[in-house]
């Protein structure tokens, strides 16, 4: 992978690279903290994005222990079709098996994943065709925009109103995913067609009836599995509306899973889509601290919990963290599930910086149960953080941080001590006969 230029905005870089001399630029950004392990690993993009993992360390490691955690899916991510010569984000659309990764193809490594007692899945972005897939150049069923193949960032779209295209990713994507008995499709998609396309009385209406497609295949999914679960791509948030949740099971709400302003983020969605829809990734790192893995984990429990980053690199000091995380989610999902939300807290002046503390109150449909997040942002506080409860008598039934902390109940307030920087903290109330 050559890297052409870094460009540093604030805490973020924005790294233009391809995979060769000549090859299409590709562009990715990454919190500049991390800029030395990107360079490490810049031959091997797949492993920076997106979910769990894919390859060698996958089988054995991450999957086994996954068994002792209690998780139920694992997924793996982009890059398990690059031919040789492409990476993930330009290798899609073929929909091949990657031989030089799966060399006896899938059978036994989902059957090893099955043997841990999870369920499968597989990512794909069958909207769009790289420009090292074979497809690329299939341009007579390709979108075009005044005649040339609308192209961003080295990929082209699928036009979904050619029948020919349907044929070819219900043999691709579905068929695939029936014979491989995949219970989990992650739906990735990273470009935007932009104002619209050929083959109506306006770009707008070529659009109108690109979209309208594409959300027929996603129905079509559904009808070939019903009991297949389905995550949405929010692309950056276009894509978090009605008519998209109303098809998925789920969406990845950000891409910003690795910065201190996801549970900000993750809070304030929940004004738009409801908790159980709500996927939020913990991105978790062989070097994080106990607190910072407590960090991450404890703003799951705004939405769905995910895990990624380092799973197979963690120590059993820091799993103990994952695995306590995991026990609380679990109690926590029916008022997850079916209950109100209330944020407290300062307003947020810098989502960057934040500084402050947020506190997230989700109250259950029958009021039996309480579940409070809190985080504490950017500087050091020895002010307890206050959040109001509705009328009754509740208890503390869990609690989940990264180490002992001090809470306090009223019939009135849960107070709790939150001292350091970055840290959080959850708690499950339930309400006292």
């Amino acid at each position: 992978m050559e890297v052409l230029k870094d460009y540093v905005l604030g805490d973020t870089i924005a790294r233009y690279m391809r995979p060769g001399p000549g090859g299409p630029v590709g562009m990715m950004l990454f919190p500049a903290a991390m800029a030395g392990q990107v360079a490490e690993k810049s031959s091997a993009i797949d492993s920076l994005v997106q979910i769990k993992t894919v390859g060698d360390t996958y089988p054995g490691g991450s999957a086994g222990r996954s068994l002792r955690k209690g998780i139920r899916y694992l997924v793996i991510d982009s890059g398990w079709y690059k031919a040789e010569g492409s990476e993930w984000f330009n290798g899609h659309g073929d929909w091949e098996l990657d031989r030089r990764t799966f060399p006896d193809g899938l059978t036994e490594a989902l059957d090893h994943v099955r043997s841990a007692g999870m369920i499968p899945g597989i990512w794909f972005e069958f909207e769009t065709v790289g420009s090292r897939a074979t497809s690329f150049p299939l341009t007579d069923h390709l979108l075009k925009r005044d005649g040339v193949p609308v192209t961003v960032g080295g990929r082209r779209f699928w036009d979904f109103r050619d029948p020919f295209v349907i044929g070819y990713l219900k043999d691709r994507v579905i068929d695939f995913l029936k014979a491989n008995g995949f219970g989990y499709l992650k739906v990735d998609y990273n470009n935007s067609i932009g104002i619209g396309c050929d083959g109506a009385e306006s770009l707008g209406e070529g659009l109108r009836q690109q979209m309208a497609a594409v959300q027929a295949f996603f129905r079509m999914i559904r009808e070939e599995m019903p009991e297949l679960v389905m995550e949405n791509c929010a692309s950056g948030g276009h894509r978090l509306e009605p008519s998209m949740l109303a098809l998925t099971s789920m969406s990845s709400f950000s891409d910003a899973h690795e910065c201190a302003e996801i549970p900000i983020i993750a809070a304030n969605v929940q004004r738009a889509l409801l908790p159980r829809q709500s996927q939020i990734w913990a991105v978790l790192r062989a070097q994080d601290s106990p607190q910072r893995l407590a960090y991450s984990l404890t703003a799951t429990m705004l939405g769905r919990m995910c895990l990624s980053g380092d799973i197979h690199e963690l120590s059993d000091e820091q799993w103990a963290v994952v695995s306590r995380a995991i026990t609380f989610y679990r109690m926590a999902v029916p008022v997850i599930k079916n209950g109100v939300s209330h944020r407290f807290g300062p307003k947020v002046s810098s989502y960057r910086h934040p500084e402050g503390w947020q506190a997230v109150r989700r109250v259950s449909n029958d009021g039996a149960q309480i579940l409070v997040v809190v985080h504490r942002f950017g500087a050091a506080e020895r002010t307890p953080i206050e959040v109001a409860l509705p009328p009754g008598r509740y208890e503390v039934s869990d609690l989940y941080s990264h180490r002992e902390i001090v809470v306090k109940l009223t019939e009135e307030l849960v107070v709790v001590e939150l001292n350091e920087p970055f840290s959080a903290a959850a708690l499950l109330l339930t309400q006292i006969e």
